[in-house]
């Protein structure tokens, strides 16, 4: 164990927080779990307990596999990577049998052999954000046309958004919302994104009258985003409304220090308690106090990956950072917000703290790699004091 601790590297507090999270994970997530073992007719709750624990081991798994791979191999893995995920998401919006949850929605692929599920959007999400930090790295400095970023940057944007979006409006959305902001960090002209948002707000546009005017040809997942934004707009009641509803009574009847571990009556009644509406289930049973406690570790989070942002030698690295990083805590800051109605529901989890093998390896691959950067510069940082100190010169002499 002591070797192990040895090996890990990269920012410390960063590696908490997402131990911190994810050890306190198992809380709500056996909690909520009595409304599914109730659907499933076992009512065996411990079962999605030892699930959960092993989504999370595989996923520090990967984190720690992640965090030890020097982060300049993935401009090129991310070049690699993207013909890859347009086929895994051409696969997964063409299959004839779609592996569907709870929720009809038709954003899961079937791997061969093994007998799980995968969603491609949430791995599309990570390598997208790495792809497009590599191309603006590789242009800083020089003054480039919009003609001449089409083909190589936004056209792999586009084309990973259009596959996603007919079955995953929300992700598509916080996608490109992440894409235009780490471009606008990385100092693409200005005037160049606002073509691009008027190019996307424009394609969205036609999306919505081809979809209007052709159901039948579009999957069945559009009609029901389209519903939440429609009824979140007019104020129509719907079953997102429900699920709504159930989340603010579960978040009122948790006041300020909540009604304690387990003891959440609403999750017995609001469906997808342990994934996409756990935020309001945690606020149920550790009340207001327990609720921005969680929010101040994302929070915390955040200030962290800006920190090793700043800290890092190349702007790659920077980006890379600010690319991967930021939709983790944009995404919870989403969740949160879907629970207390300040958004339509979108069915985005909350990262390290729902239950669900995908969204949980994504979020720890992505942390992997900030991470990576990290133990870069803590290696160059190490590398710089061993030659001030001449007693190290010395003995490394002998």
């Amino acid at each position: 164990m002591q070797t192990l601790f040895n090996n890990i590297k990269g920012d410390r507090l960063i590696w908490a927080i997402a131990a911190l999270l994810a050890i306190f994970s198992f809380l709500p997530v056996y909690s909520a779990a009595s409304n599914l073992a109730y659907i499933s007719g076992n009512g065996d709750t411990f079962n999605y307990f030892i699930k959960h624990f092993v989504h999370l081991f595989l996923g520090f798994s990967i984190m720690y596999g992640v965090h030890k791979i020097p982060y300049r191999y993935f401009r090129g893995l991310s070049m690699v990577m993207i013909p890859v995920i347009l086929v895994l998401l051409f696969i997964t919006m063409f299959q004839s049998n779609p592996s569907e949850s709870l929720t009809n929605a038709k954003r899961w692929i079937s791997v061969p052999f093994v007998g799980f599920t995968f969603q491609t959007s949430t791995l599309a999400s990570v390598v997208l954000m790495v792809y497009v930090a590599r191309y603006l790295s590789k242009i800083k400095d020089r003054i480039v046309t919009f003609n001449e970023t089409i083909i190589p940057l936004w056209l792999p944007v586009f084309l990973v958004l259009a596959l996603i979006l007919p079955a995953n409006f929300s992700t598509a959305a916080i996608m490109f919302t992440m894409v235009m902001a780490l471009a606008f960090l990385g100092g693409y002209p200005i005037k160049y994104l606002g073509l691009i948002v008027i190019t996307g707000v424009a394609a969205f546009s036609i999306f919505i009258l081809v979809a209007k005017a052709f159901p039948d040809a579009m999957p069945n997942r559009v009609d029901t985003w389209m519903n939440r934004i429609e009824s979140f707009t007019n104020g129509e009641v719907t079953e997102a409304d429900y699920q709504i509803e159930k989340a603010k009574i579960a978040i009122a009847s948790g006041g300020i220090q909540g009604v304690g571990p387990g003891k959440s009556i609403q999750k017995n009644f609001l469906p997808q308690s342990s994934s996409d509406f756990i935020y309001a289930i945690i606020v149920e049973e550790y009340g207001l106090i327990g609720g921005l406690i969680l929010m101040l570790l994302y929070l915390l989070l955040l200030f962290r990956i800006v920190i090793v942002s700043h800290k890092a030698e190349t702007l790659f690295g920077k980006l890379l950072v600010i690319g991967v990083g930021l939709p983790i805590v944009f995404q919870a800051l989403i969740n949160m917000a879907v629970a207390v109605e300040l958004f339509p529901v979108t069915g985005q989890t909350l990262p390290l703290i729902s239950s669900g093998g995908t969204s949980i390896w994504m979020t720890c691959l992505a942390i992997g790699i900030i991470l990576s950067v990290s133990a870069k510069r803590q290696e160059i940082k190490e590398q710089e004091e061993n030659l001030d100190n001449p007693l190290e010169i010395l003995s490394e002499t002998i």
